[in-house]
């Protein structure tokens, strides 16, 4: 097969709609795979959306429509040969003309095109044209015909398959994009070409590996059909298999004794083995692992569990829920994915959830998943409304999961599929029913079309209906967001109450928590002028998209700290205690395995520069959360869980070790000491029971308890923040230089709490090593900030080098 991407040469202008006199007049060069965003943004022709107001600025591109020409120069197909029309991704309503004759319309962006266009070549050039008309009009126009559905946002998401948060988020900016997001290209071939190949790989228990190679091929018509040879290499292995005549489809198993196992991050290796397909001259490739993946949903005494084995081995999931990591899509680069999964990977995350209100993710994702251990955890993309299971949704949603599941299923990371995001919960008690009527909502497609369809193309991997929810329950009995089964998601806290609620529910896995903060001081130096920096300044809450969102950030802060007035204390408190909020939260479930066994903290990433509950911000810069999660998720985990010292031990090893305990006075008197032993079992949790001299404090505005073993501190305070005694000018520090930028050597005169170098706020490329370091007096700790910034100074100054105790210092100070 001859394959030409078309890439080059396009051309995009407006076509319709509110589009400014001075832009609606300019015909640009388009990038191809692009957006009509990214390709105004380069011709200068719009301000940043990122930036200031600017998103409200564009407000008119929701309604523009868009036309992207190029000229196709391709010889006339020979007799006996088809000549396909390629479109990998178009976003989202468009229409396809060559030569002036329409070839199809399309309303999906989450799957590919093809059209035959082989009578349609000629010598010399033919226009080729892609019109895009506005999806929300669309989206509008359909609801109208097949019944408005409820959801959470003003825009009809719901009726239109695009990516859902295209249309703005709690967290994301409402853009509305359009264009050829994806490769186009011409296809040339004869005879027959491989439609479509899934290789499902499992693993034995005696070690042996399987590969059920699937292949389906479509067949040109223009010749007498024949027998086909697939010719097929798994590693070293060579072999073949016949497609007869009359067939358009077949399958071959290959046994591997003795099998290269693939494990996730922790438990083992990653080796990949080359897969290669040919038929006649297309081809295929791409890498398997090979791995057995189910979900335990055993019943037992208190409902029923929700944990993952992979390859027999239960997993405790310790893993992190993904949006885009750009809202233009088209700007992401291996290096970019590349760059987030790794901030994943350092953090001792062991699994990525790929979140239903984005996309389908592109190959490097996947393929970096493989590589590093990261475990995937798949929805289809149906997040947080009502679904029309009527025409021409129905179709649409059927061949777009048809298509991603094949594409797929060659990844060893891809470990769970998942129906949708909180639509259950939401039909349940969201006020749905009452708007719905008799209306369908989606219910079809969770309990029925999804299950069957994975059944047909990739039953290899476990399936759960929707996050939350309580499989094999019906949800009027059993709670969708029951804790006793499935999955849960923990948004009281937050919403209404303190991240401390975390404590009221023991859920089997939980799926979805979190706890806002404003990015870093960088990402607002670069989104903001210095007049919006005030949490009420009209940019700032541009930025800030979660309901009441700076109230409950307010409110979230007071229940343990002062509020401070002053702006740049104010965003230290609130990173602050979206730190506090995510140790606390994940200490809790890790502490609660085996009943619990999973974690999956809302969010990981950020998809522009927002205040939002991601750990790390849309420029890719670590919060103080990325710090607390990474402590938190370390393989082992040391905490206070009142009266008791909590050991989580996920490694494969036994952890025995003497703690030492102390309560000490914020001056350094010793209070009360002692010693335990903690002796945890691989893939374990021991909890001690502490006396009541360590855990009853003289007084509790000026004493800690501390707990030390292996490196490892866990420190319990007796009172909030607002009534502890600190001494706001604990720490002295000396830096000097080191290898790669300076280490920073901070000595404490007193208790200091949660210690931190915000580096970026000198240098906005800095990266330092460490966060939120507890330290008693005489105590020093050095940290290593990653830098090529010249003067040193800068990262001793007192909005740099921060504390908890800063923050009790009087207001102004």
């Amino acid at each position: 097969m001859l394959r030409t991407d078309l890439h080059a040469g396009w051309t995009v202008r407006a076509a319709g709609g509110p589009v400014p006199d001075e832009i609606a007049a300019e015909r640009v060069r388009a990038t191809v795979p692009g957006t009509v965003h990214t390709d105004l943004l380069d011709a200068e022709l719009i301000p940043d959306p990122y930036l200031g107001e600017n998103e409200a600025a564009l407000v008119w591109f929701h309604r523009a429509a868009w036309l992207y020409e190029t000229t196709l120069r391709a010889a006339p197909a020979a007799a006996d040969e088809r000549v396909d029309l390629v479109f990998e991704g178009l976003d989202t309503v468009a229409t396809v003309s060559l030569d002036g004759a329409e070839l199809g319309r399309t309303a999906n962006m989450h799957r590919s095109y093809r059209f035959d266009v082989r009578d349609r070549l000629r010598d010399g050039g033919i226009p080729l044209a892609v019109r895009f008309d506005p999806a929300i009009e669309y989206a509008e126009e359909l609801q109208k015909v097949i019944g408005e559905r409820p959801r959470p946002y003003p825009h009809p998401f719901n009726a239109v398959r695009k990516m859902a948060c295209s249309f703005g988020w709690d967290w994301g900016p409402d853009l509305q994009t359009a264009g050829i997001w994806k490769p186009v290209r011409l296809e040339r071939w004869r005879v027959a070409r491989l439609a479509s190949v899934r290789p499902l790989a499992t693993l034995d228990a005696d070690g042996t590996g399987r590969l059920t190679l699937h292949v389906d091929v479509e067949r040109s018509g223009l010749t007498e059909a024949t027998d086909l040879t697939v010719e097929v290499t798994l590693g070293e292995q060579a072999t073949s298999f016949t497609i007869k005549k009359d067939e358009i489809s077949g399958m071959i198993e290959i046994s591997v004794p003795n099998a290269p196992v693939w494990w996730p991050i922790g438990y083992g290796d990653q080796p990949l083995v080359d897969l290669s397909v040919r038929l006649k001259e297309d081809h295929y490739q791409t890498r398997i692992g090979f791995r057995a993946v189910t979900v335990d949903e055993t019943p037992d005494e208190i409902g029923s569990a929700f944990t993952l084995h992979v390859n027999g081995r239960s997993i405790f999931v310790r893993g992190l829920n993904w949006i885009p990591e750009d809202h233009l899509l088209t700007r992401l680069t291996r290096d970019v994915y590349a760059a987030a999964i790794d901030r994943a990977v350092e953090a001792h995350t062991n699994l990525l959830r790929v979140w239903g209100g984005g996309i389908y993710e592109n190959e490097d994702f996947y393929d970096l998943c493989d590589e590093r251990g990261i475990l995937v955890w798949q929805d289809f993309p149906l997040a947080c409304a009502a679904y029309a299971e009527e025409e021409p949704l129905r179709s649409e949603i059927l061949a777009e999961a048809r298509e991603n599941v094949a594409r797929l299923t060659p990844h060893p990371s891809l470990a769970l599929w998942n129906g949708g995001n909180e639509n259950i919960w939401g039909h349940q008690d969201w006020d749905w029913k009452s708007k719905l009527g008799d209306l369908t909502w989606g219910a079809k497609y969770y309990y029925e079309d999804f299950p069957a369809l994975l059944a047909e193309l990739d039953p290899t991997r476990p399936y759960h209906p929707g996050s939350p929810s309580s499989p094999g329950h019906d949800p009027e009995v059993v709670h969708p967001n029951d804790d006793r089964y499935g999955t849960r998601h923990e948004w009281e806290a937050w919403n209404r109450e303190d991240y401390t609620h975390h404590d009221t529910f023991l859920p089997r896995f939980c799926s979805e928590f979190g706890w806002q903060a404003p990015p870093t001081w960088s990402t607002l130096r670069e989104s903001l002028a210095p007049e919006d920096f005030d949490q009420e300044s009209p940019a700032f809450l541009r930025h800030q998209k979660a309901e009441d969102g700076n109230g409950k950030l307010n409110r979230g802060v007071a229940r343990h700290m002062r509020v401070p007035e002053e702006f740049e204390a104010w965003h230290w408190a609130t990173q602050l205690n979206q730190a506090r909020a995510t140790s606390y939260a994940i200490a809790h479930l890790r502490g609660h395995a085996p009943r619990t066994m999973g974690s999956i903290l809302w969010q990981l990433n950020d998809c522009w520069p927002v205040t939002s509950w991601a750990v790390v911000d849309g420029a890719g810069r670590r919060k103080p959360a990325w710090y607390a999660l990474r402590r938190s998720y370390a393989p082992r985990l040391l905490t206070f869980r009142g009266p008791e010292l909590v050991a989580v031990n996920d490694t494969g090893t036994a952890w025995q070790a003497t703690v030492r305990l102390r309560r000490a006075g914020f001056d350094g008197s010793l209070h009360a000491s002692s010693e335990v032993t903690v002796d945890v079992p691989a893939r374990s949790v021991a909890a001690v029971k502490l006396g009541e001299a360590l855990t009853t404090p003289g007084d509790a505005t000026r004493e800690v308890l501390v707990a030390d073993v292996g490196g490892l501190r866990a420190t319990h305070l007796f009172a909030e923040d607002f009534d502890l005694r600190y001494d706001p000018a604990a720490l002295t520090a000396d830096i000097s230089a080191a290898e790669g930028g300076y280490s920073i050597t901070v000595t404490a005169a007193s208790f200091a709490r949660d210690i931190a170098v915000l580096a970026d706020k000198v240098d906005p490329d800095a990266v330092v090593d460490d966060m939120l370091v507890d330290l008693l007096p005489g105590e020093t700790h050095t940290f290593r900030v990653r830098t090529a910034w010249a003067d040193p100074d800068g990262f001793l100054a007192p909005a740099v080098l921060r504390s908890a105790n800063t923050l009790a210092a009087p207001a102004g100070a």
